[in-house]
């Protein structure tokens, strides 16, 4: 069993972009680069390494229609990689939580979309549109990951590695998510551009929030709409031709 861990911050840290929530609410731009990294990092989302700071994120606080916008509800959303692991990292404003209080040993969690997540749907792909990963986290750090395909869904089995970080003071939590290349494609080529999107679950009981990155736009809330995904693309090394 998990228990949340509240971590009160009792100083401004170095990033403060980074460890709070950003004053834009919305990011217009259909595309999220990923910084490049030398080595791999240390998951830290209550002290974020210092490579967050060149990975520009994207914004969002709409609905999966783009509508219904929620300054108290902002997500912003940082991509890495390395030749190894791509590397994500949410910072969530929340209103309330509600999460599970059960987990496998692990930290995984069938149904963890049924409690409070962040969501990163990743299409390495995009040739294949019914085919890619999904990720979710929750605010007490438990996780699940989903491979997807025409008709249903495997466990994935990543060997993803995470780290959460819950500020009830100021009312937004923090996850740093560590995916091994390997488990995303066979045959990683940083010059291609991949399809993505980012999502965020928050609620009780219906009408729930279910905010987008890119909107779905359709009647029903419904994440899984590849034709909405944005672009993620790989930005070079430095000194990289």
């Amino acid at each position: 069993m998990f228990r949340l861990t509240a971590i009160i911050l009792l100083s401004s840290l170095r990033m403060t972009s980074q460890t709070g929530p950003t004053s834009e609410c919305a990011t217009q731009s259909p595309e999220i680069v990923a910084s490049p990294v030398a080595g791999e990092i240390k998951l830290d989302a209550a002290h974020p390494a210092i490579e967050w700071q060149k990975a520009l994120p994207v914004v969002f606080c709409s609905d999966w229609q783009g509508k219904k916008s929620d300054p108290q509800r902002q997500t912003e959303v940082r991509v890495l990689w390395s030749s190894q692991t791509l590397y994500l990292r949410f910072v969530c404003q929340y209103r309330d939580l509600y999460v599970f209080a059960d987990s496998d040993p692990n930290g995984r969690r069938d149904h963890l979309w049924d409690r409070d997540v962040a969501e990163a749907f990743l299409q390495p792909d995009p040739a294949r549109e019914r085919y890619y990963r999904e990720f979710e986290v929750s605010p007490n750090g438990m996780w699940i990951d989903l491979d997807i395909f025409p008709g249903g869904s495997a466990d994935l089995k990543s060997g993803l590695q995470k780290s959460v970080v819950l500020n009830p003071d100021r009312r937004w939590w923090a996850a740093e998510l560590a995916i091994p290349i390997k488990a995303l494609t066979e045959a990683f080529d940083p010059k291609a551009t991949w399809r993505a999107n980012f999502y965020r679950v928050e609620g009780t009981s219906e009408p729930r929030s279910y905010l987008a990155w890119r909107p779905t736009a359709t009647p029903t809330p419904n994440f899984h709409v590849p034709a909405a995904f944005g672009s993620l693309r790989f930005a070079s090394a430095a000194g990289e031709k």
